[in-house]
């Protein structure tokens, strides 16, 4: 099955159901929310690698969806919408769309959209490093296989959670992952004394990565939002 999960959020039935029919029969999988509130929740819990966005939801227009989702990701979000002036396409793409499909469109052309959105994402994943067995930033090195991490050609002693903290981080490099998604990835659960928890094993990770005194910044902290590993030069 195709390991590309696709956030749909669309609140008309039929569209819905067309959209989720086409996935379903290509093999992708998929999540559902009907307006922005479920989108926003959906995109923070599950980090889906590309959202099916409709602007005229319920709720909030989808263009607020987008700037909440852009605050903390850089998820492909393509829009699917009935609006056509190049307004309202201006408006989406500027608030950090990456495409912008008219209704009706054909189940081809979605497909093709989709295919286009994933070669760029495999791109990016082989240039971050995702698909390697070893990990580099600055001076900071993860052999994924051994379990080892390093610090200057020097091992690091990390806690079992502290090192899938640093390997979850390292796999998203430069996307910043709420503090819902780190939870669920590595306690399965995302209650009060998880995030509570985070913070301090996020601590002690950001102490022994600076244990040299050097002042090189890897994990960025968004307030309220989560964390994000840095590119270091």
């Amino acid at each position: 099955m195709n390991k590309t999960l696709i956030l749909v959020v669309e609140d008309d039935t039929p569209v819905h159901n067309l959209i989720t029919t086409t996935l379903k029969t290509h093999d992708y999988k998929y999540i559902s929310a009907k307006n922005g509130a479920g989108a926003i929740m959906e995109a923070s819990t599950h980090n889906p690698d590309i959202v099916l966005l409709d602007l005229g939801l319920p709720d909030i227009d989808g263009v607020e969806v987008i700037e909440n989702i852009r605050s903390w990701s850089n998820m492909p979000i393509i829009v699917i919408s009935a609006r056509s002036e190049d307004s309202d396409k201006i408006e989406a793409l500027d608030a950090g769309a990456d495409d912008y499909l008219t209704k009706p469109f054909s189940v081809e052309e979605l497909l093709a959209r989709l295919r286009v959105t994933q070669r760029r994402l495999s791109q990016m994943q082989s240039e971050n490093g995702v698909q390697s067995a070893v990990f580099e930033n600055g001076a900071l090195r993860i052999e994924y296989a051994a379990g080892c991490a390093y610090l200057d050609g020097e091992e690091l002693h990390l806690t079992p959670i502290e090192y899938k903290l640093l390997c979850l981080l390292s796999q998203n490099v430069g996307k910043v992952l709420t503090h819902t998604f780190i939870t669920q990835k590595i306690w399965g659960s995302s209650w009060e004394n998880d995030i509570a928890s985070l913070r301090v094993f996020m601590a002690t990770l950001r102490k022994k990565l600076e244990k040299n005194g050097d002042q090189t910044q890897y994990i960025q902290t968004h307030i309220g939002v989560g964390y994000r590993m840095l590119r270091v030069e």
